[in-house]
């Protein structure tokens, strides 16, 4: 058996550390977003695989076994890709799937299904924004330059910004409620604008929203467009991914 891990999430690293515990071999992908990714206990390789044909190359002459896609809720075209190479090559393939974020009580959410409709969901008077979606979809909020922007970073961007009025705060989580609370206090925020990620490592902010009565901005995730593809096998906890990786070498899949 060996593994290729599509990662880069909090969920990734605590499947990667599994895999190796167990003695699994196998390969942790990332995408080269960050600079200086988590270090993990699995070989690693950083960057695009070169579309379907070039994944679906790159399983065969690794000799992967088994995909597990543990990539981020919004980066829908690495996992539709997934799909396409393993079905190609009958590569064994489950995504690691978080639940998504659910508004509860207390909470003063606004849906939007896209950046650009996230920044044009802003007030029109300058306002204090928290802008929790990373450095990839901010020009969309350089049309609303009345506001101020906080960013919160892994790491410093090698470019400008295209936001007038920014601050930059270097952090990785997770993050905590009292640590978020203080940001958005010290910052005096007055809106949070998020993607629904889910899970537990950045749901902070949004307590912390919930805390202080601020409203968030919620970006919905995009639908991901399997039509004409094979059902992809999904599951919701680290446990169920390792007991797929064991029932799948006992049945010599």
């Amino acid at each position: 058996m060996r593994v290729l891990l599509l990662g880069g999430t909090t969920e990734a690293s605590q499947i990667g550390r599994e895999l190796a515990a167990a003695g699994v071999a196998g390969v942790y992908s990332y995408a080269g977003r960050t600079a200086t990714p988590v270090v993990q206990p699995l070989p690693t390789r950083v960057g695009g695989f070169g579309g379907v044909d070039g994944l679906a190359e790159y399983l065969g002459r690794e000799q992967i076994t088994h995909v597990i896609d543990a990539t981020h809720p919004f980066a829908s075209q690495i996992s539709r890709n997934a799909v396409e190479a393993c079905a190609k090559t009958s590569t064994p393939l489950i995504a690691y799937l978080r639940e998504p974020w659910v508004a509860g009580p207390g909470d003063r959410w606004h849906h939007v299904a896209t950046v650009e409709d996230a920044a044009a969901a802003l007030p029109d008077h300058p306002a204090r924004i928290f802008l929790a979606i990373g450095r990839q979809h901010l020009n969309p909020f350089a049309a609303q330059p009345q506001h101020f922007y906080l960013l919160r970073l892994v790491d410093a961007p090698a470019t400008a910004l295209p936001l007038r009025d920014a601050e930059i705060v270097l952090a990785r989580g997770p993050f905590t409620i009292e640590g978020d609370l203080a940001l958005l206090r010290d910052h005096r925020i007055t809106h949070v604008v998020a993607r629904n990620a889910g899970g537990e490592g950045a749901k902070a902010k949004l307590d912390a929203a919930r805390a202080l009565g601020l409203p968030v901005i919620m970006i919905d995730r995009p639908s991901l467009d399997l039509t004409n593809l094979p059902e992809r096998r999904t599951a919701q906890s680290v446990d169920q991914i390792m007991r797929w990786l064991t029932q799948s070498a006992c049945l010599g899949v």
